[in-house]
């Protein structure tokens, strides 16, 4: 793609037209996600370590009683949760997009000699075996699939859990879905970033779709020194609270609760769910 490309793009995108998701599986990428991951100078990727700690916490004593317990942890990242809850004495298996999120996890289980087995995998095919007490999928990750998409990992989670066993998920509120798809355009130059190892101009605009609740996420990285010009695109599909419900409860969940926001997620806030 090059500058006219850009120039001449199509106005407004339909919905997931144009990408369903940034390429979280590409080595280069995957690699520089992982140092997101891991800093302490922001929540975008995954949380800083005091909310991570306070939220890994409130699973082990609330929704685990404390007890060991086998633990599935969807889109586990670099397994900063798993691990956590191992060292508190519980079997943790996770799944993940990345190889450099995996691979990280799995040496840091190997050195400390943890009970995590991690797989890197799409979660809508990936095998996630069954019998676990928890079922995991934090940080609004569930939005990122399109409905059907969704549809089919809750399914495969409720079958993943014992009779009784917990889902505990992490979702967007509509209104801030709605808010960022109406934020309209922005732009940054960096020397380096998530998108590139080089020097680039970082292009993004966003749009929200009404009749399907859903975000579009243009974003264009322009290299500063040959001018080309790479796209992504990605959407997010908003529901409102009613419509979280009907999802679970479609997929074979009972006794949906809507918590308040925990730390480090002021848009988004937690839902449990039993089997």
């Amino acid at each position: 793609m090059n500058l006219l490309d850009l120039i001449n793009r199509t106005s407004v995108p339909e919905p997931w037209s144009e990408g369903e998701k940034i390429p979280w599986d590409e080595p280069g990428f995957s690699g520089r996600m992982l140092k997101e991951h891991l800093s302490q100078d922001h929540d975008a990727a995954s949380r800083r370590t005091e909310h991570v700690d306070a939220h890994v916490d409130w699973i082990h004593r609330e929704l685990l009683g404390g007890h060991p317990a086998r633990v599935l942890d969807l889109g586990c990242g670099p397994g900063l949760y798993a691990s956590r809850l191992a060292r508190l004495g519980h079997a943790c298996t996770g799944i993940d997009f990345s190889p450099a999120s995996i691979a990280y996890a799995r040496d840091e289980a190997q050195r400390e000699g943890l009970a995590c087995t991690y797989v890197q995998g799409d979660i809508r095919t990936a095998d996630y075996g069954a019998g676990f007490d928890l079922v995991m999928f934090i940080y609004g990750e569930l939005n990122a699939f399109r409905p059907e998409g969704a549809e089919t990992i809750l399914r495969k989670a409720c079958g993943a859990l014992a009779d009784g066993g917990v889902l505990l998920l992490e979702v967007s509120m509509f209104e801030a879905l709605e808010k960022w798809g109406r934020s309209g355009p922005s732009w940054y130059t960096s020397p380096t970033g998530l998108f590139s190892d080089r020097p680039h101009l970082y292009l993004e605009e966003s749009f929200w779709d009404e009749e399907q609740s859903v975000v579009t996420n243009r974003f264009f990285v322009v290299d500063a020194e040959s001018g080309d010009v790479t796209p992504y695109a990605m959407g997010t599909q908003a529901y409102t609270d009613e419509g979280y419900r009907d999802l679970l409860e479609k997929c074979g969940f009972g006794n949906v609760a809507f918590l308040p926001s925990w730390p480090g997620g002021a848009e988004l806030f937690p839902v449990v769910a039993h089997k």
